[in-house]
């Protein structure tokens, strides 16, 4: 009953939605996420979950692959060093809002030391013991190498390297141009951008959430839940033919998922109007080029003039920063968009142009 339940909740239908929730709260109450007293809590929850969770033959089969050990340990350190930036944040947050000052910036924490020895033989002891772990590594788990390639047969699911499984996951909701080149291409661009866009001298060189909440709040949701739940869908819930298994459930390859996707043009057209397609393009998409224009052009000026935050963010970093911002940010929450779309209404492309290579 309860693996039932775990297998349901799973689904990205679900899933999705509450992780976005558990964000919003652990942002909100990032002083009571960031305690040592819910990091207890939550490490004495896990590790019986955890061994009832290893005890279904199937779950135990998908995570002991040689190719998901590695994920699992980075997904565990992900979720430490996010907690233990929550818990610095929270220290110096209190300590600001007492007039302290941040811990940083005490006078013990300020000593400066030389780069020789001290870092250089801290960076020595971390390689070594990088060696001896990759050695004992290599000995105790073997190689997950297949036989060579043969062009007549493909491996079902056939997946890309655990970074690029996020990638593979958005090609569900997007065309492959936007999932394999615009939409990376985009957060390269972006990430490349953020010095030059936010110039709020608070924060640096130490942990704070609070002054820097906006900036923080835009990378941790495009990291944690854009990017890191996508591979955990990809890695460890996507199965033969790219359908979904709940954890727990057995993979299937004979699994059939009735499933099908229309444009809004055919929505629009066929099913609201009851008219055929037409055969102009440009009238044939109109409305999804007027919805993705509307959402481009007039959310932006919108924000800035009906929103507090909006009016803070354009008077601090200026009208063209506010607009490349926002224009990332839109980027963004399309994927988010996108995934809702098909989910409840089965939408496959807003604008459907594959006579011009275009479909968003």
């Amino acid at each position: 009953m309860l693996r039932e339940l775990f297998n349901k909740l799973s689904d990205p239908i679900i899933s999705f939605p509450l992780v976005t929730i558990g964000f919003y709260l652990m942002l909100k109450h990032y002083k009571t996420f960031g305690s040592k007293k819910f990091a207890y809590w939550t490490v004495a929850i896990l590790i019986p979950v955890t061994a009832w969770f290893l005890s279904d033959h199937n779950f135990f089969s998908i995570i002991s692959t040689p190719d998901n050990i590695p994920i699992i340990i980075l997904l565990v350190c992900v979720a430490f060093f996010t907690w233990f930036a929550l818990h610095k944040a929270a220290l110096n947050d209190t300590r600001i809002e007492e007039g302290l000052g941040p811990i940083e910036a005490t006078p013990e924490n300020r000593e400066k030391v030389w780069s020789w020895p001290n870092l250089v033989y801290t960076e020595l002891f971390a390689m070594i013991a990088c060696t001896a772990f990759l050695v004992v590594w290599a000995i105790v788990f073997k190689a997950p190498l297949e036989e060579s390639a043969n062009p007549t047969w493909a491996p079902n699911p056939a997946k890309a390297p655990w970074y690029f499984l996020g990638l593979q996951e958005m090609l569900v909701y997007f065309d492959p141009w936007m999932a394999g080149v615009v939409l990376p291409g985009l957060i390269v661009a972006g990430l490349i951008a953020i010095p030059y866009i936010d110039t709020n001298p608070k924060g640096n060189g130490y942990f704070t959430l609070k002054e820097r909440a906006m900036a923080i709040t835009a990378f941790l949701y495009g990291w944690l839940v854009l990017w890191v739940y996508l591979i955990i869908v990809g890695v460890f819930l996507r199965g033969p033919n790219w359908t979904f298994y709940g954890p727990f459930e057995y993979w299937d390859f004979h699994k059939v998922v009735a499933s099908f996707n229309v444009n809004l043009s055919e929505i629009i057209w066929i099913k609201t109007l009851g008219i055929g397609l037409p055969k102009n393009l440009v009238v044939r998409e109109i409305f999804g080029i007027i919805l993705s224009l509307a959402y481009i052009v007039i959310i932006p000026p919108w924000f800035a003039k009906a929103t507090r935050v909006g009016r803070n963010l354009f008077k601090d970093v200026g009208a063209i920063r506010y607009y490349i911002f926002m224009f990332l940010i839109l980027m963004t929450m399309s994927l988010p968009i996108k995934m809702i779309l098909r989910w409840l209404f089965s939408l496959k492309y807003i604008v459907a142009l594959p006579e011009w290579e275009l479909n968003l």
